[in-house]
């Protein structure tokens, strides 16, 4: 390891950040001068992926301020297709193309997002489907191997985002027993005691057996159960059931406001903040050094952001834990002693949501310039701190960050 990352790997703040928020319009050109950038095989033939991204016809209106933005939506939405296997999900490539992985909750509710955003919204529909039919069982779990909580409810939020992007009523009808299996099996999960609570859950698919009381997973439950209350009252004309799921939303936000309250009571300026009720062991000297320290400040902190059922203080000092201990890099996330920047346009949502537009802008063109390869633009799960290599294989959703956080930005 070279000197220079050393420093960086022991820094509490992103060593650029304060220079490049500056930069405005010329940020673009500046990220690029501050580091060597990512190298790497393409995960598929870069000459097809490079056909079909200029095939790709978007919104008349879109106007980006680099041409490498557009670039990186074109080739990001040119990976849907050819990670997919026909309709049928697929992770990425290497270890991520194994059957075990196709289930995923994360794929879908990235594709739809994406191919929605970009109107694309019938090829998102028969992809949603297609995950609806195979992967909801009858009970209302998800036929895969370690499905998070937050999973269930991001689903909901998906098809609130599909219906709101041009999606007839006719599909929500025909897909409505799906998606009610999975908030009842939420509802259910609240009401096992025989009261509302907050649900102790699994986390994330490789902290399946690291079960407890975690917050993002909570919240976005509540967001889950709030949007369906949504579509059941507008779209389904199911008033009564309607007002009883947001009912339970409301209730169940209520609660992990208060237990957040609790749980974080100590110095507002610390940057640890437990991502669970349960009492866990802090990460020593920064956020990054410890298991639960880096999945907390990769996904478990970007979700409760992204769920929007935090007050706005407290999703402020969340991003303020990111930025002050060592959570960050160019705008990247960092996890133990790398980065890893699949669930970022989590985060990205919650800047967006707090007003934070340098921020963002930061962090989606830190990912662009240094998390997906120089040229053909693959982005890697995970990867190394400049010199950057790969450090883990190809996935989609890391590849769809900059096509969904792109938009907010190109079509006003």
């Amino acid at each position: 390891m070279g000197e220079r990352q050393g420093v960086w790997l022991s820094s509490l703040t992103d060593p650029f950040r304060e220079k490049l928020l500056k930069a405005g319009h010329e940020l673009p050109k500046r990220i690029v001068q501050c580091a060597t950038p990512l190298e790497g095989d393409p995960a598929f033939n870069p000459e097809l992926i490079d056909r079909k991204a200029r095939e790709l016809k978007l919104p008349s209106n879109a106007l980006f301020e680099h041409p490498l933005l557009e670039q990186a939506v074109r080739i990001g939405l040119a990976h849907i297709d050819a990670t997919f296997i026909g309709d049928h999900p697929k992770y990425g490539v290497g270890n991520y193309a194994q059957r075990r992985h196709d289930s995923f909750p994360p794929i879908i509710v990235a594709v739809v997002d994406a191919l929605t955003l970009w109107g694309m919204a019938p090829r998102a529909q028969r992809l949603f489907s297609y995950w609806l039919r195979h992967f909801v069982l009858d009970d209302g779990n998800i036929d895969y191997y370690g499905t998070a909580l937050s999973e269930y409810g991001q689903l909901l939020t998906t098809t609130r985002r599909l219906m709101a992007r041009g999606t007839k009523r006719d599909w929500l009808v025909q897909h409505e027993p799906y998606l009610s299996r999975l908030a009842c099996h939420l509802r259910e999960c609240l009401r096992e005691t025989g009261r509302m609570q907050l649900v102790a859950g699994v986390p994330e698919a490789d902290e399946r057996k690291a079960t407890a009381t975690y917050f993002h997973n909570n919240a976005w439950m509540a967001r889950g159960l709030r949007d369906w209350a949504y579509l059941l009252n507008l779209h389904l004309k199911r008033p009564k059931e309607a007002g009883s799921f947001q009912r339970d939303a409301g209730s169940l936000r209520q609660a992990l406001n208060n237990a957040i309250e609790v749980t974080w009571k100590g110095d507002p300026n610390d940057w640890w903040l437990s991502p669970m009720v349960e009492p866990i062991q802090r990460p020593e000297g920064r956020i990054s050094t410890s298991r639960i320290g880096s999945y907390a400040n990769c996904r478990y902190w970007p979700e409760l952001l992204s769920s929007g059922m935090l007050r706005r203080e407290r999703a402020l000092a969340l991003v303020k834990a990111r930025l002050t201990g060592g959570g960050q890099f160019l705008g990247m996330t960092r996890f133990m002693d790398h980065l890893d920047d699949w669930p970022l346009m989590d985060y990205l949502e919650g800047l967006w949501k707090l007003g934070l537009r340098d921020d963002y802008r930061l962090s989606l063109w830190g990912h662009i310039c240094y998390h997906q390869a120089k040229g053909h633009l693959t982005a890697y799960e995970q990867v190394t701190l400049p010199p950057g290599r790969k450090v883990s294989d190809y996935c989609l959703p890391c590849q769809l960050v900059a096509v969904r956080a792109a938009h907010r930005l190109a079509v006003k």
